[in-house]
């Protein structure tokens, strides 16, 4: 898609819209036989040296451009307590999910071209099967958050394919 800049009218080209992270910025190479997992839209991260287990699901922020129905998206991935993992977790499939509350989360990573984003605070939204829930960032005035809630225009499309590898 080709996109023409909303506020000064400037044509952008194709640009990427989405860019993704494969895994929290937390994940290493687990112990063999460890209670560690990194699955699609799942993943669970055991901390030996504190005996603790931390929990993460895939979700989405998404960012308004300007003039276009199309949104800059930040596929990422964001902790959970254990109590809303698990209850993520046994919704999974439920079409009813999107009737949950949102669940509180710490952004888990961090995304090139803004101040560091690692434990932003977050609300994850459950929509229904088969798609990711939506991350709506805590409105403070972080570069992030900010185009979250004001969007953007077009041309900051190519300046994030520039600092993300596009």
């Amino acid at each position: 898609m080709t996109f023409v800049c909303a506020c000064c009218d400037a044509e952008i080209g194709d640009v990427p819209t989405v860019w993704a992270f494969s895994a929290p910025d937390y994940w290493g190479a687990p112990e063999a036989g460890g209670e560690s997992f990194l699955e699609d839209e799942l993943c669970c991260i055991h901390a030996p040296e504190l005996d603790e287990l931390h929990f993460f699901i895939r979700g989405l922020i998404e960012i308004p451009v300007r003039g276009s129905e199309e949104h800059l998206t930040y596929n990422v991935w964001v902790s959970l307590s254990p109590a809303n993992f698990e209850r993520a977790v046994s919704r999974w499939d439920d079409p009813a999910r999107v009737e949950e509350q949102p669940y509180f989360g710490w952004l888990s990573n961090n995304i090139p071209g803004y101040p560091d984003t690692i434990q932003l605070k977050t609300r994850v939204h459950t929509r229904e099967p088969g798609r990711r829930p939506f991350v709506e960032l805590e409105p403070t005035d972080h570069p992030l958050a900010v185009e979250q809630r004001d969007g953007v225009d077009a041309h900051r499309l190519a300046e994030v394919a520039k600092v993300c590898g596009g």
